[in-house]
């Protein structure tokens, strides 16, 4: 029995369809992006049962169980083995951080889970740094410490799949700085598949394993993260956050400079701080943004990075701006780079010619 989640719905609210055709991973993180009124969160909502699709072709199941099929089966969102945390972290005002947590473990048995035992709940109390908080009121949390709450209570229930409508989108940028790393340290431990709707690209970029991309109701594209990044849905989803998003090797820690060397397939990326170990595997994003190209080997430069590579694609000019697909030497990773129309035209680029990017910026991921 295929083990992915199925999901087949056609659904139509007002003037809006949703039209989608889904086989997705049966563990990691898929994030699920697109503009605004895609259709992202009524995803969720019909994976969950809190949207009755209608409709005989309609089907949705998991491993070996069908939430859905046609008109004929459907069971009801509180019988589906899921946690949904919503936007809001939706705790219950009137009890203490602990008793939220009791209450959600109980009611979980409704959802044919088996909540955690008492050494596992205690783990993801620490793993998600709320032992502190356990006796106080959620009306005396901040933003981030309710949906690191809320994330514990869903854990805690021990559901088969977890659904995150945009978590971090009502916190403020340092709230959602602290809160990620937790995110990060859920996709570790979560055996399941956690869907995460969220429309921010550093997020996407940091957590996600899978990306489904959404426009008008529909499935654009969709895949392993760095490939689909590389297919480009532009400008109309990525606006000015046009990335590349790499795998490689922590090869070497330069104490002297400050310095931590990524190992790509053989290319090197320099990058500022000694936070990694050696041998480590480590995900990096670059923008496209930052990266200059040059015909010939730059001379001595301020900048870092220079990465020879071949030029596989040129996407057509948008407003002036053109993207190239830029090939790794003996890898299938790629980078995008973002230049103008005007310099595209001076330095007479052609696909399959040797090209210098030089970048001026890479970032940990995770």
């Amino acid at each position: 029995m295929d083990a992915n989640i199925r999901v087949r719905i056609k659904h139509t609210l007002g003037h809006f369809t949703l039209d989608v055709d889904l086989s997705l991973p049966a563990s990691g993180i898929i994030a699920i992006t697109g503009p605004s009124g895609s259709g992202k969160t009524t995803l969720l909502r019909c994976i969950a049962g809190l949207e009755q699709a209608q409709g005989d072709d309609n089907c949705i199941s998991f491993a070996d169980q069908i939430w859905l099929q046609g008109s004929k089966q459907s069971i009801k969102t509180e019988q589906r083995p899921l946690a949904y945390v919503f936007q809001e972290s939706s705790l219950l005002p009137h009890l203490t951080v602990a008793e939220n947590i009791d209450y959600a473990a109980k009611r979980s048995r409704r959802r044919n889970c088996e909540p955690l035992g008492v050494q596992a709940r205690a783990h993801i109390i620490k793993l998600l740094g709320i032992t502190a908080l356990l006796a106080q009121s959620p009306e005396q949390l901040s933003g981030g410490e309710r949906q690191r709450v809320a994330l514990a209570r869903a854990l805690i229930a021990n559901p088969q799949v977890l659904l995150l409508d945009e978590p971090l989108s009502a916190l403020d940028m340092e709230r959602k700085q602290e809160i990620l790393p937790y995110l990060e340290e859920v996709g570790k431990v979560f055996s399941g598949p956690i869907l995460y709707v969220s429309h921010a690209m550093d997020e996407i970029a940091r957590l996600a394993d899978h990306l489904v991309i959404l426009q008008a109701g529909r499935v654009l594209d969709e895949g392993p993260l760095a490939s689909t990044l590389m297919r480009v849905h532009k400008p109309i989803i990525w606006g000015d956050d046009v990335m590349s998003v790499l795998q490689g090797q922590v090869a070497l820690r330069d104490e002297d400079f400050y310095l931590t060397r990524i190992d790509v397939d053989g290319s090197p990326f320099w990058l500022r701080g000694l936070d990694k170990s050696l041998a480590t595997e480590q995900r990096i994003q670059v923008l496209a943004r930052d990266i200059s190209v040059a015909v010939a080997e730059p001379g001595p430069s301020s900048i870092v990075n220079c990465i020879v590579c071949e030029l596989e694609s040129i996407f057509p000019p948008e407003r002036g701006e053109v993207l190239l697909r830029l090939r790794l030497p003996r890898s299938e990773q790629r980078l995008l780079a973002s230049i103008t129309a005007k310099s595209l035209q001076q330095l007479a680029l052609i696909e399959g010619q040797t090209l210098w990017a030089q970048i001026k910026s890479v970032a940990l991921l995770k």
